[in-house]
């Protein structure tokens, strides 16, 4: 193996780098002043955007869970890789040759697990849909066309054919040099009864799964053949890339018009997303064999910005049938997660989206979604089915079932409402409805205990905010501060996590050594011990200073004497109080001292109040 990337290479990529086109990927960003962009974290479940991005300084920080860092560290830590294959994957993204400190001519490194992964599949995905032309794939060609598809939206979509061969695509792939252990890792292939390798798919239509960023991590296969006894769909498993939990099918696709329009269409299957998108309904997606989950929900709402002052729209398309009906009442269970509003459309005739665009156009399509109506009214009639309501038994049972759907309702004001709508519904009294809706939801409220902390434990004293304002200007402003900041003690800092922040700093060389940039600031994190000073770090680096445009030299003098002055004023009263009780007869050499101190701190104290006064 190669020896380390070398460190201007390292730089050039921080700096050709733009965090807010990395992290937009994932996450949907609004401007949030001061230059900076705030969305969504993706590193915890929040409901209010806490997660900061500076385009000045190329770096993030989330206020609510102290992640942070810069754009490398951003890809090593939401895909999981090393800091080497991070570097490479972004060097690739700017179109960055790296160079390798190794002796010899031309050293060569060997890629890291994920990124031979994502070659293998890119690899696999060519190898299929150039199988869909050939004689063996009619039946693949046939299903494609008897829904609608021609040659050219199965291209759009990258469909292909899994042959009817037991190791077609292993030996592609091992000639093109990938391992025994890379294909079964990747769930391309898996090993046979008799020890060899063969093909995890074979005879099926396929369909390449691709992640945020565009890279195929897995393969949906449909099955096509009557003798085939495996299952309708075949999914990818479980891999070092492809995690079912969070896949959705056509999210790179329609992530940029769910951020755009406030909107994500959930569907059922690969062709009803395709049908969609080509009845210009871009923001459909779909799940990969699994239900959909909390995992999903995480993914779409940092797309939607789905926080309670931007409120988007999710639109699930379930069948209305009884497992349709099912999986909207578990839909409804996860609404609680979403801020945003949750509708459900049925099709008629119970046809989904593919089915629909055939019989009656894309025009129908369009109009499924547009006569959506809300998943809670959906949920509450399909729950009420359940039951005989001409009889007393039914009626009560109905209640009893229904009121716990109406207290989850998480707009409070819309309980009552449907309270009483309940009430017609079941042809009863509105005050017993009412009452076990209340009893519901306060049996909900004991159960959902422990609350969101609203106290944070910040520094938010008059001298706190100064020292944050100081340590702020070493970071985003070192040439700056200089040696100014680096003059003044960590005992100067009240704050103990504020006075660790100081400490890094000077372990990393000091403010006036520095020239500024993510790199400066991951250089400040990694020589913090402390876990909080190394999540402050990346805070401060994001954070706006207290003042409009840029800082100047007037403004750090203005800051660093407010710093300064109040360790000098508890000096001075120290001194005073000891001169206050020592004898000036029996101790003169003491008192002669002390007052020695006293006078230059007073003067260098008078000094610093005119200097804060500045500002």
């Amino acid at each position: 193996m190669a020896g380390k990337i070398r460190d201007e290479d390292i730089a050039l990529v921080r700096d050709r780098t733009s965090i807010v086109d990395v992290i937009s990927e994932q996450v949907t960003l609004k401007p949030a002043g001061g230059g900076n962009l705030k969305g969504l974290c993706p590193f915890h479940d929040e409901k209010t955007p806490s997660f900061t991005v500076s385009s000045a300084r190329n770096v993030y920080f989330c206020h609510g869970c102290g992640a942070g860092g810069d754009a490398i560290r951003f890809v090593m830590e939401t895909e999981h890789l090393a800091f080497v294959e991070a570097i490479e994957r972004l060097a690739n993204r700017a179109g960055i040759q790296l160079r390798y400190v190794e002796a010899g001519p031309a050293p060569v490194r060997q890629q890291g697990q994920r990124q031979r992964l994502v070659e293998a599949h890119r690899a696999a995905a060519e190898f299929y849909a150039e199988q869909l032309a050939t004689p063996g794939a009619r039946a693949a060609r046939e299903f494609l066309a008897q829904r609608g598809f021609d040659r050219d939206t199965a291209q759009t979509y990258g469909c292909g054919f899994a042959p009817d061969a037991w190791d077609a695509l292993v030996k592609h792939l091992r000639a093109r040099g990938f391992s025994t252990a890379e294909l079964t890792t990747g769930g391309l292939a898996k090993p046979a009864r008799s020890g060899s390798l063969i093909d995890r798919f074979r005879r099926r239509l396929m369909w390449p799964i691709r992640d945020l960023a565009g890279d195929v991590i897995g393969f949906g296969a449909r099955k096509l053949f009557d003798d085939d006894d495996g299952p309708k769909y075949l999914n990818t498993p479980e891999s070092p890339l492809y995690k079912k939990s969070h896949v959705l099918y056509g999210i790179d696709r329609a992530k940029r018009e769910i951020a755009k329009q406030g909107r994500v269409v959930v569907v059922e299957g690969y062709t009803d997303v395709m049908a969609c998108h080509l009845a210009q309904v871009p923001t459909a997606v779909a799940t990969c064999g699994t239900a959909f989950g909390s995992d999903h929900i995480g993914v779409l709402r940092r797309l939607l910005m789905d926080t309670d002052g931007v409120a988007g729209e999710i639109i699930f398309t379930f069948d209305g049938d009884a497992a349709g009906q099912k999986a909207a009442l578990r839909a409804f269970e996860d609404d609680q997660r979403f801020v945003g509003r949750t509708f459900i459309a049925v099709g008629p005739d119970n046809m989904d989206p593919c089915e629909l665009r055939l019989a009656k156009g894309d025009v129908a399509v369009r109009d499924l979604v547009a006569r959506r109506e809300p998943l809670v009214d959906f949920a509450l009639r399909s729950m009420l089915s359940r039951f005989d309501l001409d009889t007393v038994e039914g009626r009560v049972d109905a209640m009893r079932r229904a009121a716990p759907l109406v207290a989850k309702i998480k707009d409070r004001e819309k309980r009552p409402e449907y309270a009483r709508k309940l009430a017609g519904d079941l042809g009863m009294d509105v005050e017993p409805v009412l009452r076990a809706v209340n009893t519901a939801a306060g049996r909900a409220g004991t159960a959902t205990a422990p609350t969101r902390a609203a106290v944070e434990a910040t520094a938010d004293s008059p001298q706190g905010t100064v020292e944050r304002e100081a340590l702020k200007l070493a970071l985003q402003a070192p040439v700056l501060a200089g040696p100014m900041f680096d003059s003044i003690p960590t005992e100067a800092y009240q704050h103990p996590v504020h006075a660790a922040v100081r400490d890094a700093i000077a372990e990393a060389g000091g403010a006036s050594a520095a020239v500024g940039g993510a790199g400066w600031v991951e250089q400040v994190r990694d020589t913090c011990l402390d876990l909080a000073a190394k999540a402050l770090v990346g805070e401060l680096a994001v954070t706006p200073l207290h003042l409009s445009g840029e800082p100047d030299p007037r403004y750090v003098a203005v800051t660093l004497a407010r710093l300064q002055l109040p360790a000098v004023t508890r000096r001075i009263m120290e001194l005073k109080s000891k001169l206050q009780r020592l004898n000036p007869v029996t101790h003169v050499d003491e008192h002669l001292r002390l007052f020695g101190e006293l006078v230059p701190l007073e003067q260098h104290a008078r000094a610093l109040r005119e200097q804060a006064a500045g500002g």
